[in-house]
């Protein structure tokens, strides 16, 4: 009787070892991905999709986590949301992964009803949106970096700091895209200019890559603002603005966020890039004094010899990777396996993260983005830095 009840409970014991997921198990951590690697986003995604791989990559030949690995599985969405949405649904299900990386903004307003009540997993993306990184509304969600709403508040923290050097209070405009993506720091890009005693002067909206924008030039004319913010571009129309606002003689300081702060810009502008600002979350591909760019560097020279640039994209994608993996040593240090909910309790304990100077010292803090970000200047085609880390909150 007491040999069936032994063999009775290892037949239950092995059922459950074999029951319990992989995450839990000691296995390979696995993140999947949705990646936009072909379709109008793929200039983008396919760098996102190399950063974040080799960061992976990267860890892994470090000894991974305590001697685990990662394992990294992706689909390409080409841009398309019914695509991304069907995809993340087919991962979640064969995979059961504690993390997942998406291809928007609009892949994570779709899926975060259904994350929050149902997936559980840490869930990171291309996405620099407000929404999105609210921790109360969305507590599995984060954003690798500031906000855009928060890229505002660095721009204009700067050029605060500026006016108060030169005695007087500066003027702003806003100028943005009639999109989402345009509109989504506005409301709080203002309360910010009102706090710091910057006046407001313009809002210029026009479509995405508008061709005619003679009216927002006359009326940046008549308005002459101090510095001007662009939002919801990643090139046109900008060069048109910037070389429309010299031929009338403006001497306004032309500013961008995240996706308007590129070489491919840069190549467009010319000489007329010159004396270009604004804001990234990370440091440049050539910034080669900064210890975690020499890593990437070196790790590119490794398994990459013909790469001889990474841009910002592709250092969203490495920044994500280096967050997905310190999430994941944070859980396995304190004794706890690594699934979605225990990830996500992680981010608000995330405080003081040395970076090693590539995206400043990261705490999370009231919600799940950086709030931290350095303001760039284009001088001789490349972007030097014009202030140090600025942090937010």
């Amino acid at each position: 009787m007491k040999t069936k009840i032994g063999t009775l409970l290892m037949v239950l014991a092995l059922g459950l070892a074999l029951a319990v997921p992989a995450a839990w198990a000691g296995g390979t951590i696995k993140i999947t991905a949705q990646q936009p690697l072909t379709g109008r986003f793929a200039f983008a995604g396919r760098q996102i999709h190399q950063g974040l791989a080799d960061a992976i990559a990267y860890a892994n030949e470090q000894g991974g986590v305590k001697g685990r690995k990662f394992e990294y599985i992706y689909e390409d969405t080409g841009y398309n949301l019914k695509r991304a949405v069907a995809s993340f649904k087919k991962l979640m299900a064969k995979y059961s992964p504690p993390m997942d990386y998406g291809e928007s903004t609009g892949q994570g307003k779709a899926l975060a009803p259904e994350i929050n009540a149902r997936y559980h997993v840490l869930y990171g993306s291309t996405s620099f949106s407000q929404e999105l990184a609210d921790r109360s509304k969305n507590p599995f969600m984060f954003v690798s970096g500031p906000t855009y709403a928060q890229q505002f508040g660095i721009l204009l923290r700067y050029i605060a700091d500026q006016g108060k050097k030169k005695g007087k209070k500066p003027t702003v405009a806003f100028f943005y895209s009639d999109t989402e993506f345009g509109r989504d720091p506005i409301p709080y890009a203002r309360a910010m200019a009102k706090k710091l005693g910057i006046t407001v002067v313009a809002e210029e909206v026009t479509k995405v890559g508008a061709v005619d924008i003679t009216s927002q030039l006359v009326d940046l004319k008549r308005k002459n603002p101090d510095y001007c913010i662009f939002q919801g571009y990643v090139v046109p129309p900008i060069p048109s603005v910037i070389r429309g606002a010299k031929d009338f003689g403006l001497k306004t300081i032309f500013m961008g966020t995240f996706w308007a702060m590129s070489k491919m810009l840069l190549d467009k502008l010319g000489a007329d890039a010159e004396g270009y600002m604004g804001v990234n979350p990370y440091a440049y591909w050539y910034h080669t004094d900064v210890p975690m760019i020499k890593i990437i560097r070196a790790f590119n020279q490794k398994h990459h010899p013909k790469v001889t640039y990474r841009p910002n994209s592709y250092m969203q994608g490495w920044f994500t990777g280096m967050l997905f993996v310190k999430l994941t040593k944070m859980c396995v240090d304190k004794g706890l396996p690594v699934t979605g909910p225990n990830l996500a309790k992680m981010i608000p304990l995330l405080k003081g993260w040395d970076t090693q100077g590539f995206a400043g010292v990261v705490s999370f803090k009231s919600s799940n983005a950086t709030a931290v970000g350095k303001v760039y200047k284009a001088q001789g085609g490349k972007f030097v830095p014009a202030s140090d880390w600025i942090y937010l909150e």
